[in-house]
């Protein structure tokens, strides 16, 4: 493992022998998120999450009242 683009990548080889990388966070060989373990898979979603999405409608609702 080894950071690149600004987080921690994982690299294998794929069935062609090509180099490949994968986003720790996608594999077990991250840090594990300390949300899902507090949380232990009673909330569905992260408060962050949640409040990105609210501003993206929120904008996405501001664009379509403009016509």
């Amino acid at each position: 493992m080894r950071q690149t683009w600004g987080e921690d990548r994982v690299y294998f080889y794929d069935d062609g022998g090509e180099l490949e990388a994968l986003p720790a966070r996608w594999t077990d060989a991250g840090v594990p998120d300390a949300f899902r373990v507090v949380s232990a898979g009673r909330a569905h979603f992260r408060t962050e999450d949640l409040l990105a999405l609210a501003r993206l409608l929120g904008g996405l609702r501001e664009r379509g009242s403009g016509d």
